[in-house]
């Protein structure tokens, strides 16, 4: 996350299947540059799933548009994954957001080990690199864009939620901690928990005793 080295963990298999050639092959680079493995780097979703099988990857990371009809055939081919394996940890990479699906990727598993950011985050390299780690790990991140667009179902209920708590929000489903979050907005970390508190209050969801299961009230909460 910005400010934020990315986390430290074992070497990952990774299937990575993106269509654009250069963004493939940098994001092949990148990996193995932070020492990864790719095991398979493919450009449609055919290829994904036959990769998946022969590989037994730690992480897949996908992109959501693919051919052969450059729809969401590699958002649908990680839904598919997810639920023939719910404990294979998937991080979607998109140029925007795919709400139907979105809320289905989310929705798979436990919840836990997804990922949805847009394309843009990569070209912050310790967010996306954290992300990948975080996810193949068992912990949920979520594009605040796509936060956004899934607040859009629920206007109503944040009506009780100041502005500032609305920011803590989106920061919370990102999966931020806390003392990632008081950095962000330059606050007391203090602070930031009298926020969360207040918000899971006001959302009526129940209090979270760590990050990862904060978040996945969040996300119940916006897929409600």
């Amino acid at each position: 996350m910005p400010g934020e080295q990315p986390r430290e963990q074992r070497p990952l298999k990774i299937v990575l299947a993106e269509d654009g050639v250069l963004l493939r092959e940098g994001l092949v680079g990148l990996l193995t540059r932070f020492g990864h493995e790719v095991a398979a780097a493919v450009g449609d979703a055919d290829a994904l799933r036959t990769a998946v099988a022969a590989h037994d990857p730690d992480i897949v990371v996908t992109d959501v548009r693919m051919p052969p009809g450059f729809g969401d055939e590699g958002l649908r081919a990680a839904v598919e994954l997810r639920t023939a394996r719910p404990a294979l940890p998937v991080l979607v990479l998109s140029q925007y957001v795919q709400r139907s699906y979105a809320a289905d990727l989310l929705d798979s598993g436990d919840g836990g080990g997804v990922g949805y950011l847009l394309k843009d985050r990569v070209g912050h390299v310790e967010q996306f690199l954290d992300a990948v780690v975080t996810v193949a790990g068992g912990g949920t991140v979520v594009d605040p864009e796509v936060v956004r667009q899934l607040l859009r179902r629920r206007r109503d209920p944040l009506a009780a939620l100041t502005p500032r708590e609305r920011e803590v929000l989106g920061l919370v489903a990102e999966g931020r901690s806390n003392g990632s979050i008081a950095r962000e907005l330059v606050v007391s970390e203090a602070a930031v928990g009298k926020h969360i508190g207040n918000i899971l209050g006001k959302l009526d969801l129940p209090p979270a005793e760590d990050t990862h299961r904060r978040v996945l009230a969040v996300l119940a909460y916006l897929r409600g």
